[in-house]
């Protein structure tokens, strides 16, 4: 009548205690052992080797750009070819090109435009996309194959009627001869279309029974969900806009309005090749790109793994 219970024994808290700790020991040696394997992973490090490879590959080109932007003209064309000139690096490339020409109007006009661009396609784009994405009418599968079509056909094909129609509009060497034909970009609304298939439908099933309008539930609910996408697509539509040559170059004559990369071409034309001067124009050019990339990298990086169109 006196003997213990096992149940109730006092060893055996201390017993399961130690099965635990042994079971979390074994957890973490397992877990330690699978990092290293992974660490360790051939594949792994083949693929390091060759992204190793690509980045360095991209990277000397823009290092030999930068160290021959600071060194006078003498030396940058001088053979043999020195990576640290003998005389020491200079600003003198970035002070001529600052200071004589229009380098900084230019700049001005390629942030003007780009940013124009930026606002006026995002703002046309999640219409479109939303309207696709939540909207069933008469056409809409026609509409979006066409979208689909656009985004094969390559922009060059469009020049000479983009060049006509702005011609009869009285656009050519202005602004909005530069901004206009660039806002429309079928890429992003059907990137923005299937970002908003993935939103549930039903965040916005209360907002319609309260009598809100689309317009309404768009800004409210859809676009505040959709930050990280848009933030993508404004990055991407910007870099675009700012690097593009081909339109301004056609459609602007005025050195007043040229953008910048259209604006660097006619320096090299006329003064022929002064590469530490080149460079330092590529350079300025590239600095805001570079910029947007440092602040606004996640983003970027976020765009270019899902672009909106995960689970299609």
């Amino acid at each position: 009548m006196s003997a213990a219970n096992p149940t109730t024994s006092p060893a055996l808290p201390a017993t399961r205690g130690k099965r635990r700790a042994d079971a979390a020991e074994r957890t973490a040696a397992t877990t330690a052992a699978g990092r290293r394997r992974r660490r360790t992973d051939p594949a792994r490090v083949v693929a390091f080797v060759i992204l190793l490879v690509l980045a360095l590959a991209w990277l000397v080109p823009v290092l030999w750009a930068a160290l021959t932007s600071f060194k006078t003209e003498a030396e940058a064309a001088a053979l043999p070819v020195t990576i640290v000139p003998e005389s020491g690096f200079t600003l003198d490339a970035y002070i001529t090109t600052l200071t004589s020409g229009q380098v900084p109007r230019w700049a001005w006009n390629s942030l003007l435009t780009s940013t124009a661009i930026t606002f006026i396609t995002v703002v046309i784009s999640a219409l479109a996309g939303y309207a696709l994405s939540r909207m069933e009418f008469v056409g809409r599968k026609a509409i979006v194959a066409l979208i689909l079509a656009s985004i094969m056909i390559p922009g060059q094909i469009l020049i000479v009627p983009l060049f006509q129609l702005m011609l009869g509009l009285n656009l050519v060497d202005t602004y909005w001869g530069i901004i206009l034909p660039q806002v429309v970009a079928a890429p992003m609304v059907f990137i923005l279309m299937k970002f908003f298939d993935q939103i549930p439908r039903e965040l916005e099933e209360a907002a319609l029974m309260d009598g809100a309008s689309r317009l309404r539930i768009l800004w409210s609910i859809v676009l505040p969900l959709s930050r990280p996408i848009l933030g993508a697509v404004s990055i991407f539509v910007f870099i675009g806009a700012w690097n593009n040559f081909l339109w301004p170059f056609i459609v602007v004559n005025d050195a007043d309005l040229m953008t910048l990369p259209t604006g660097l071409q006619t320096v090299i034309s006329a003064y022929g090749i002064q590469y530490a001067q080149n460079m330092a124009q590529a350079m300025l050019a590239a600095l805001p790109l570079i910029i947007v990339f440092l602040f606004f990298q996640r983003q970027i990086i976020k765009g270019i793994s899902t672009t909106g169109i995960a689970g299609t």
